[in-house]
C-alpha cells in the first residue's frame, strides 16, 4: 500500500503500481464474475472486467428492458448472459448490483446458491449495514467483500475507456479463504479503479447516503433551484439566471476546482468574487449544518434506509418516479438549460454542418 497524506492525514491507498492489473487477472485466474443486474452499475463493470481479460458472465432478469440491453452490449444469452439464479450457480464470484430494495426481494431465491467458498461482492454497503431491514446475512463459508465506485456506473464505463479510472473504496466483511483481501483488490483494479482506498462497509454506507441526499445530488439540486427562482423574481431572464446558477459552475469554476482545489479556484476568479464567497461560504454553511447533523443521524439509525426500501419496492415506484422526474425535466430552469446546451460552441458547430 502506498501511504499518502491528505491534510495532515496520512492513510494507506492501493495505487495500480502496488496492484498492477498483470497480479489482478492472476489472483482471478480460475474465477468465474457473474454481475448480477444490468442496471446503475452492472454495465460498466462487467464491461470492464470483460474488456481486462477476466472470465465474466451477466444474470439479469429475462425479457426486461436491461436484458435486452445486455443484449445491445453484446452479452450473449445461453453464453455470457443468463438469468440471475442461472448465472448464481455457474459462478465464483457473485457481484450483487441489483438495486438495494432488488437485493431485498432476490436474496431468499441467491442466499442458497451462496455454496461453500464463493465470494459475494457488493458495490454498497447498504445490504449488510442495514441487515434488520433486508433480511441479507450470508452463509458463514464464504467471503464477503466490498467495492464501490466513486461516481455513476456511467462514469465507471468512461472514465475506463479514456485511461484514467474513477476512485473506488474497498472492504472486507467477511473473510472465510483467508484471500478475501487480495480478491478484493484485483477486483477493483479489474473494474477499472484510479486507486483504491480502504473503508468498512457502515462507513461505505453512511457517507454514501449522506453525499447523495448533501453535496453531491440532494443539496445542490436544491441549492440550485433556490438562486434560480430568487434571481428570475427579480426580473432575470431564464438564460441569465441559468447560466449565472447553472452553466458557469458546469462550465468552468467546477473545472478549476478538479484540477487545483478549491483554493486555486478562489485564486483565479475576480476579486470581487473572492470577496464575496468568502464573506458569504461562513454563511451558507452555518444555515446547512443543521440539516446535515439530522441527514446523518437518519442515516445512521436506518430511516432513510426504512425509507428507500418502503418505497422503492412499491409496484408504481417506477411510474411516481417518472413522474417527479418530469416535473423536474418541465420546470423552467431545466427546459432553459435544455436551450442554453444547445448553444454550447461544440453543439453549435455540430448543428451548423
Amino acid at each position: 500500500m502506498a501511504k499518502i497524506n491528505f491534510g495532515g492525514v496520512v492513510e494507506e491507498v492501493i495505487t495500480r503500481e502496488e496492484f498492477p492489473l498483470s497480479k489482478a487477472k492472476k489472483v482471478l485466474s480460475n474465477d468465474i464474475v457473474a454481475v448480477l443486474g444490468y442496471g446503475v452499475q452492472g454495465p460498466g463493470q462487467s464491461l470492464n472486467l470483460k474488456d481486462n481479460g477476466i472470465k465474466v458472465i451477466v444474470g439479469q432478469r429475462k425479457n426486461s428492458a436491461s436484458w435486452e440491453k445486455a443484449k445491445k452490449d453484446g452479452w450473449i444469452p445461453g453464453k455470457t448472459l443468463f438469468d440471475l439464479e442461472e448465472a448464481a450457480k455457474k459462478a465464483t464470484i457473485i457481484m450483487y448490483l441489483l438495486s438495494d430494495a432488488g437485493q431485498k426481494a432476490f436474496w431468499p431465491k441467491l442466499k442458497p446458491l451462496l455454496t461453500h467458498d464463493k465470494t459475494l461482492y457488493f458495490s454498497h454497503g447498504f445490504g449488510i449495514t442495514y441487515r434488520k431491514q433486508t433480511g441479507i446475512i450470508p452463509p458463514l463459508d464464504i467471503d464477503v467483500i466490498l467495492i464501490a465506485p466513486k461516481g455513476s456506473g456511467l462514469s465507471v464505463r468512461r472514465n475506463f475507456l479514456d485511461g484514467s479510472g474513477i476512485n473506488a473504496s474497498f472492504a472486507v466483511y467477511q473473510d472465510y479463504s483467508g484471500k478475501a483481501k487480495e480478491k478484493v483488490m484485483a477486483l477493483g483494479m479489474a473494474v477499472g479503479s484510479g486507486f483504491l482506498f480502504p473503508t468498512t462497509f457502515e462507513k461505505e454506507v453512511f457517507s454514501d447516503l449522506t453525499g447523495e441526499r448533501g453535496v453531491l445530488v440532494g443539496a445542490l439540486t436544491g441549492i440550485m433551484e433556490a438562486q434560480y427562482e430568487i434571481l428570475r423574481r427579480h426580473g432575470h431572464s431564464p438564460s441569465e439566471a441559468f447560466n449565472e446558477t447553472i452553466e458557469e459552475l458546469t462550465q468552468s469554476l467546477i473545472k478549476l476546482v478538479s484540477e487545483n482545489g478549491m483554493d486555486w479556484m478562489y485564486a483565479n476568479i475576480s476579486s470581487t468574487a473572492q470577496r464575496g464567497a468568502l464573506d458569504w461560504k461562513g454563511k451558507f454553511k452555518k444555515a446547512v449544518m443543521p440539516v446535515f447533523n439530522n441527514l446523518y443521524k437518519r442515516v445512521a439509525d436506518g430511516t432513510e434506509a426504512k425509507i428507500v426500501l418502503t418505497k422503492n419496492s412499491k409496484k408504481d415506484y417506477r411510474q411516481k418516479l417518472d413522474l417527479e422526474l418530469e416535473i423536474m425535466h418541465n420546470s423552467e430552469m431545466w427546459q432553459a438549460g435544455s436551450e442554453v446546451r444547445k448553444l454550447r460552441p461544440e453543439n453549435w458547430k455540430k448543428s451548423s454542418k
